[in-house]
């Protein structure tokens, strides 16, 4: 059977290079191409995929948060993270969110059609060098039960702060997040706290650090 592909880039000739690598496949379809994670939430409640490849730094909503909802709105769609970041954190918190394999665009021509064909496997997937003793004890905790670090800020709060280090004004945040100016400002004064930071500008290189948003 063939695996139905959502492809989310922010980058069109990205996007274009790795559709070629799939769509040159007998058993992978890219069915539909988003520019950012809303974008993508939207097709994929359209047209539920088999698999979505998801970049992770994208306007409005990253890659890891549309990761985050669809294992909620749709458990039994595959994700994989497609990304330029080799990078610990980031690796961490896609398993966090449900992806099944983590793929640099480096190596994409070489690794993405193996991580695909795991993924409907149910088959992990681990870009080479990843698989170290730091991966291996946290995973562990995770199949345990043991405690795993808390994330620093709420899910709600990290949406804020994306779109507040985007340069959105507080009404627009609150338009695109359907809630009152005053929940955004609530929301914003308590990641300030949190983290420790003073202004929009500290929020901006936190979020760049954060992989919310791109340098």
């Amino acid at each position: 059977m063939t695996t139905r592909i959502l492809l989310a880039d922010d980058h069109a000739l990205v996007r274009r290079g790795v559709r070629l690598i799939l769509d040159g496949e007998p058993d992978l379809e890219v069915i539909a191409e988003a520019a950012d994670g809303v974008e993508a939430l939207e097709l994929a409640r359209v047209d539920p995929p088999d698999l979505a490849v998801l970049d992770i730094a994208m306007p409005r909503m990253t890659g890891l948060q549309a990761a985050r909802e669809l294992s909620r709105r749709l458990p039994d769609t595959k994700i994989l993270i497609l990304t330029m970041y080799d990078n610990e954190q980031y690796f961490f918190e896609a398993l966090r969110v449900g992806a099944a394999g983590y793929v640099l665009k480096s190596v994409a021509d070489r690794d993405l059609v193996e991580a695909c064909h795991a993924a409907m496997r149910d088959e992990p997937f681990l870009y080479p060098g990843a698989v170290t003793t730091l991966v291996r004890d946290y995973l562990e905790r995770a199949r345990s039960g043991a405690d795993i670090p808390d994330r620093a800020v709420t899910e709600r709060e990290e949406q804020v702060l994306k779109l507040v280090a985007e340069g959105h004004s507080t009404k627009e945040i609150a338009q695109l997040l359907y809630i009152s100016v005053k929940t955004v400002e609530r929301h914003r004064t308590n990641i300030l706290s949190k983290l420790g930071l003073r202004d929009r500008q500290e929020l901006t290189r936190y979020a760049i650090r954060a992989g919310l948003i791109e340098p």
